[in-house]
Parts: C-alpha cells; structure tokens; sequence
C-alpha cells in the first residue's frame, strides 16, 4: 500500500495547518483593535494598500499568537534562570519578516510592532531592517555586486550577526547601521539602536537564510536567531506589476529629488519606465527571489499568502 493510500489527504503530511481568511480571522477571539486609521496610513508603505480589515481579521490574530508565544517563552527563561540560579536578565524575543522586494514586508514588520507594543507584556518592541547591513556602495562597486544588492554576498554579514548575537544576549544599546533609500547608500555615521527590547522584529528579503557549512563546519545566520518567523508570499507575476507600479510612482515623487541615487530615471516617459523597472526585476529581484528568497519559505513560522490585491487569502501556520 502506498504512502497516498495511507494516507489520502496530503494534508496530514504537511509541517504546517492551512487556514482560510475567514478560519484565521475567527481566532481573533476578544483581542482589542488599538490601531487607527490614521495609524494605519502612517504605517503602510508605498503601494501597499493594507486596510482596517486586513489588520482586524489577520494581524491581530497574529499578534494575540505572537503574545501568547512571548509569554510562554518568557516564562520558559524565568524557569531556566531559576534553575541556573542566575541573575535575573532579560532576553528579547526576535522575529523575522522574509520575502520578496514589492510584497509589503515593510508594512507588515511596523504594524506588528504597532500591535505588539499594545500588549501588556511587551510594552517596548523595536524593528530594525538589514537594509542597514548591505555592504556601502564603494565596496559594491569594487567587488563588482552593485547589481547583486539584496543578494546574501552584498551584506556584511559578520556585522549582522554581532549585532544579533549582542542583542540575544542581553547587552545594552547595541546598534546597527542606517540605510538610506533616497541615497541607495548606507549612512556614514549614523546608526539605529535598541536597548534591550521586548521585542525585536528584523525584516528582510533574505532574513530565512538556512546556515552554511565551510570545512565541515556550520556557519551561523540570521535565521538562528529567530523565535519566530514570517515570510510574506504571493506569485511571481503579482509581484512584477507590484515592483513596476512602485518604480512608476518613485519616478513620479522621490527619484525627482536632486539627492536620490535615481533621479537618472526621473525624467524617463511612461513606456521607457516601465522597460527599465522590468529590466531592473527580471535581472536582479527575480532572479534572487527564485535563488535565495523562495526557497526559505519553507522555513517560515508562518506564511502569508497574497492575491493580486494585496490581500491576504492563506495563513498556514507551522505545526509545534
């Protein structure tokens, strides 16, 4: 008898529990909405059209989740350090938000910590993106990985996972560096810093990264960091009209500032913009999301699945 005869319903084989938008928004239950409209619009990012809907019926099930996974594993810690008889310390609960260039990760990482900052047990939640680790444009250019930004070998990733590996310890105002997108550049001398939070959430297109090995040994990544992870998700075409609708309205507004890394494009007509986005997509964001971002999907805590609306249809979660 086969696997499929055994078992008819390849559900039961599957990592994760599937739910529809409607099965996912009932697990609600009585959690408060704590967000406004007008919160809302200074949320979003540009050509995300996230709406009050989408946070009540999926965000704040997410965030009751995520509180009730915090406070297990904050008592976990307390228990351990009981054990250990050590100090009392605080270690901060770290989520990860992968996926793709144009899916809305940035959206979704600053209401999660909107919501997340709401509840009582975790009153101070920070977010930090790994824009801020990309090697600087100077050594991009020399090592010839300007059109390889985004791809894991454009990333200072010793830096990374200092920064990661302090905050996971515990450690007081440990600080990453800024990423400027009107620059396309990381900042010389500013930095963001965090001083021991609730809750971190980092997002990023290759966050999910599994480890690697060299000479027989495993080298750490981000991922190992993580408590839990979302990994935002929606097909291939969606996310090529997302890509070229937002250069074409970057050209309209940000690339027209005589500062921005792109005002080259600024005066670009219609159909010349939209050849250059796609160019842009098709050399460089397909081809690493095909290379390195799909393939952590199945690493996910969790899965947010989008339609051509940017509205979120599929939630499956990873089974404990």
């Amino acid at each position: 008898m086969t696997v499929a005869e055994l078992v008819p319903n390849n559900e039961a084989l599957s990592p994760y529990r599937h739910f529809t938008r409607a099965e996912w928004a009932s697990l609600r239950a009585d959690t408060p909405l704590t967000l406004t409209l007008d919160d809302l619009v200074r949320l979003k990012s540009l050509n995300d059209p996230i709406s009050l809907e989408e946070v009540i019926e999926i965000y704040l099930p997410l965030s009751r989740l995520l509180a009730l996974y915090v406070a297990a594993t904050q008592g976990l810690f307390k228990a351990t350090q009981r054990f250990l008889g050590a100090e009392d310390g605080k270690v901060p609960y770290i989520i990860g938000v992968a996926g793709s260039v144009a899916v809305g990760k940035s959206t979704t990482a600053r209401v999660l910590r909107a919501l997340l900052s709401r509840w009582p047990n975790t009153p101070k939640v920070e977010l930090i993106t790994t824009d801020g680790f990309l090697l600087p444009n100077r050594i991009l250019e020399a090592e010839r990985l300007m059109d390889k930004k985004g791809f894991p070998e454009s990333y200072d990733n010793k830096s990374l996972l200092r920064f990661l590996s302090d905050v996971k310890a515990g450690r007081r105002n440990v600080c990453a560096p800024v990423y400027s997108h009107m620059t396309y550049d990381v900042v010389e001398g500013e930095a963001s810093c965090v001083d021991r939070p609730d809750i971190l959430i980092v997002e990023g297109v290759n966050v999910l990264l599994a480890p690697r090995m060299r000479d027989g040994r495993e080298i750490p990544f981000v991922s190992d960091f993580f408590d839990f992870s979302v990994y935002l998700d929606a097909p291939e075409g969606v996310l090529e009209r997302w890509y070229v609708e937002r250069f074409r309205r970057l050209q309209q507004t940000a690339f027209r500032d005589p500062e921005s890394y792109f005002r080259v494009y600024a005066d670009l007509d219609e159909e010349e913009t939209t050849r250059v986005a796609k160019d842009i997509w098709t050399r460089i964001n397909l081809e690493n999301l095909r290379q390195n971002i799909a393939p952590t999907r199945p690493r996910a805590s969790l899965i947010l699945t989008k339609d051509a609306d940017h509205r979120i249809e599929e939630v499956s979660l990873r089974k404990l």
